[in-house]
């Protein structure tokens, strides 16, 4: 049942948006990748997986905030069974491991979906990333990750909003990095950001 559900939210979404692609930098491939993409509505998270191939998607899990899509059981219904997110804590306790969830994904040969500002951005701004990609990026050198650029977002469904705006919107995809030899946080990070608003300016 909720295999049904999940496609006809990707229809529904298509039927929205478009939720169209546009592989700029890569092509698809079923392969375990780091997707990661800016974030600016709650429509994100579908909007990528409704534009990303069937045989890719399903492999693919979204990285979601436990804080928000686990206080209700609705919220963690449609977050793990009709998404299949993945559900991290923004807020760690001391000594806890927050991404052992995102790395026994990418151990199991999967593919996840992360938005590294670490909560929804005002408008077409992309805020500084969080270290959480650096360190998947240094746990698991072989993975690609692949910027994607989400356009229209902030206007299809604004912050603070439910009333969804029928405006085409386009995920593009660039070019797969990886951290260089001697890399250090704070330039990987400033790197992936500039590569994701690089794909804005392709527009």
């Amino acid at each position: 049942m909720t295999a049904l559900i999940r496609r006809f939210l990707v229809v529904l979404v298509r039927i929205l948006v478009g939720a169209r692609s546009e592989w700029q930098g890569c092509r698809p491939d079923t392969r375990r990748r780091i997707y990661f993409a800016n974030h600016s509505s709650h429509f994100d998270t579908v909007a990528v997986m409704a534009a990303l191939p069937w045989e890719v998607r399903r492999r693919t899990h979204p990285v979601a905030a436990r804080d928000y899509w686990g206080v209700s059981r609705l919220r963690r219904f449609i977050a793990e069974k009709l998404l299949r997110a993945v559900l991290i804590d923004r807020q760690p306790a001391p000594g806890s491991q927050p991404l052992a969830p995102l790395e026994h994904v990418l151990e199991e040969g999967r593919s996840i979906l992360i938005f590294p500002e670490g909560t929804r951005a005002e408008g077409d701004e992309i805020a500084a990333f969080k270290s959480g990609i650096y360190r998947l990026a240094l746990a698991f050198p072989d993975v690609e990750l692949v910027p994607v650029y989400l356009d229209n977002l902030s206007r299809i469904l604004p912050k603070g909003s439910w009333l969804v705006v029928p405006i085409t919107c386009t995920a593009r995809f660039g070019t797969p990095l990886r951290v260089e030899p001697g890399e250090q946080k704070e330039a990987f990070l400033e790197r992936a950001r500039a590569a994701v608003k690089a794909l804005g300016k392709a527009r």
